[in-house]
């Protein structure tokens, strides 16, 4: 029973007492003593009454505040839901929420699929890290210039894309490739030298060969803003300029 009616059922009960009284008032004198004791208490009854009332209208204004609150958070989450930038790395589990659950054929081919976990992973190729809103707004504006976060994170997925396009036919035997593909494989052999051992890096012609890009000036540009947040560094030899990917911080 909350404070209010408690307080509400304490004064109905006065209230009966004195109704009773009153019809005893006429009969009994000394009743008349006890009658004005019950007025008192009653006095003092609603008088608690209306401090519960203000604080139930108080509390009442901050639960509508509250609710104002939470409902202009669920508006801002749902808005963040609905305009995940493109380039955000998504987290990928089972569909269900819970453990993955492994039907028997699955089961059966778990031990081969471990087995071969040391030749998966040599199928990995690194890739740039997303630039972070932190991170760009604390590259120079003269560095920046006009290039915005979603163009320039547009640039780090496009040279992601060139980095693996590259490392799959490059760690592909030659005898399988076709006679274009295998001149690139050449190139991409003849660009190794002792700094890009176990290093994966990219040059301007990989850029124009896998992407949409052009190696122009605004190029250069976004390649100063990926170097300024420590995601590329640039090796020269052999009148080559590489542009390797920083290892992960």
């Amino acid at each position: 029973m909350s404070e209010l009616e408690g307080v509400s059922h304490h004064i109905h009960d006065r209230i009966s007492s004195i109704h009773l009284m009153l019809d005893l008032s006429m009969v009994e004198l000394p009743q008349r003593k006890k009658l004005g004791q019950e007025f008192v208490a009653l006095e003092k009854l609603l008088e608690e009454f209306e401090r519960c009332v203000g604080r139930q209208k108080e509390q009442l204004k901050q639960l509508k505040e509250l609710e104002e609150t939470f409902q202009k958070d669920l508006e801002d989450v749902q808005h963040l839901k609905e305009n995940i930038p493109v380039h955000m790395p998504r987290k990928r589990g089972p569909a269900n929420g819970g453990e993955p659950v492994l039907t028997q054929k699955e089961a059966d081919v778990q031990p081969a699929q471990s087995e071969n976990v040391k030749k998966t992973n040599k199928c990995v190729v690194r890739e740039i890290e997303v630039i972070t809103m932190p991170e760009y707004e604390s590259i120079p504006s003269y560095m920046k210039g006009r290039v915005s976060y979603h163009q320039l994170n547009t640039a780090v997925q496009s040279i992601n894309a060139a980095v693996t396009a590259k490392y799959k036919i490059f760690r592909q035997s030659a005898k399988t490739l076709n006679n274009q593909t295998r001149k690139l494989h050449q190139r991409f052999k003849d660009q190794e030298m002792k700094g890009t051992k176990g290093q994966y890096f990219v040059v301007e012609d990989d850029i124009r060969e896998f992407t949409q890009m052009k190696a122009d000036k605004r190029f250069q540009g976004i390649l100063n803003m990926l170097r300024h947040c420590q995601r590329l560094r640039e090796l020269r030899g052999g009148g080559v300029t590489r542009f390797m990917l920083s290892s992960s911080r």
